[in-house]
């Protein structure tokens, strides 16, 4: 089961990516009460129930990988709580059962104000570097809404190209196979990143609270 990022903390220069637990859900539940994001990321608004249903099975399902996107700068200091703190998630899916090598990644940055300053690109250079180390991925697939120009801006930067165009479905399909080359530039890209406990980083909070 994908419970390889269960206590996995990666933390970066402008975001740290924590395991999507159920303290998170609330928040993100309040998120996807917005039409926009229901359009970006082709969903149905859930209950909050159904949303807790939801995060169980993505800690449990053994073909997805999921991160909280966090604000690094307001988190570090342990001055705010996770949920305060949160701008997003990224997620990888195996979706072909036949090639597990292949991911489908998927960044949302939630926080409006968050949107245009690096955050989802710096969270998916993250995602797609834990892939190809941890997950042994070698190919990406990024499928976005053709109305949305700054995510399929954004993947065409990180080296993505286009593939397909879905009219039906108003998708775009990009994809980059990781060459040797890419993944040197990959993990120089993100050669700043530091992988932690979770459990541990949460330790001495709770300890106080006790």
């Amino acid at each position: 089961a994908m419970k390889i990022n269960e206590n996995t903390v990666l933390r970066g220069q402008r975001v740290t990516l924590v395991p999507y637990t159920s303290a998170h859900v609330p928040r993100y539940h309040e998120w996807m009460q917005s039409e926009e994001l229901q359009r970006l990321t082709a969903s149905e608004p859930l209950s909050l129930e159904q949303e807790y249903e939801m995060q169980r099975s993505w800690r449990d399902d053994a073909d997805k990988c999921t991160f909280i996107v966090l604000d690094t700068e307001r988190w570090s200091g342990q001055a705010c709580a996770d949920e305060d703190c949160m701008v997003g998630d990224v997620n990888l899916f195996l979706t072909d059962a036949e090639d597990p090598t292949l991911g489908e990644i998927e960044i949302m940055i939630a926080e409006p104000s968050y949107r245009g300053r690096g955050f989802g690109k710096e969270a998916t250079l993250m995602m797609m570097s834990y892939g190809v180390r941890n997950l042994g991925i070698t190919k990406f697939e990024a499928k976005i809404g053709q109305e949305n120009a700054a995510s399929i801006c954004m993947f065409k930067k990180l080296h993505f190209k286009e593939v397909a165009v879905n009219s039906v479905f108003q998708e775009v399909t990009l994809r980059l196979d990781v060459s040797d080359q890419e993944r040197r530039w990959l993990l120089e890209q993100t050669s700043h990143v530091e992988e932690k406990n979770y459990i541990e980083l949460k330790l001495p909070a709770g300890v106080l609270e006790t």
